[in-house]
């Protein structure tokens, strides 16, 4: 049987675990850029590898911002991976899988910036699918449809809708100013 000190060793053992691997692998497969998470509550479920992040919670990486009321991070379970705390063994966490965002979602790169209800990233795809009044905008120019797909890895996006409606998109032509010309 295992003691109340016991216990919280374990949960704080298992939630620095989870959150270094978020800091390591949330936005992309590629970068080394740490990850700074902020929100005014966190709390790690492990029998469901799910930690969640409450309250104006924001994930930062390089130029790469997301901005959401709840962020959820998923992990991939991997049967077999054992983590030694004292002299109880439990199951230890996989690589992130997905990430949910729910409420006020915006996910900003460079000057790029997605917004919607919800969204969820898919780490093994590098791709972020917004949903709930989806925006795509570049400085003034805007497209919007019912699903927004961002591709992080790829520097695109793809602006999808349903049958009922069409995507729409405001283009703004860019001012050329010419040398010498008044």
């Amino acid at each position: 049987m295992v003691n109340i000190k016991e216990y919280l060793f374990i949960l704080f053992v298992l939630l620095t675990t989870s959150l270094a691997y978020a800091e390591n692998k949330l936005f992309s497969k590629q970068s080394d850029e740490p990850i700074e998470i902020t929100s005014s509550r966190m709390e790690a479920f492990n029998e469901k590898k799910l930690v969640v992040f409450s309250g104006n919670a924001i994930a930062k990486q390089g130029n790469k911002v997301l901005k959401a009321d709840q962020l959820n991070l998923y992990y991939k379970k991997e049967p077999g991976k054992k983590v030694k705390v004292g002299t109880t063994e439990t199951e230890g966490t996989g690589d992130l899988e997905k990430l949910e965002a729910k409420g006020n979602v915006s996910l900003t790169q460079g000057g790029r910036t997605a917004t919607g209800d919800e969204a969820i990233y898919l780490r093994d795809s590098g791709k972020v699918i917004l949903t709930g009044n989806p925006v795509l905008s570049e400085g003034k120019n805007l497209i919007k449809g019912d699903r927004v797909i961002v591709f992080l890895n790829e520097d695109r996006g793809v602006v999808e809708s349903n049958t009922k409606k069409q995507v729409k998109a405001i283009i703004y032509p860019q001012e050329k100013k010419k040398a010498g010309v008044n």
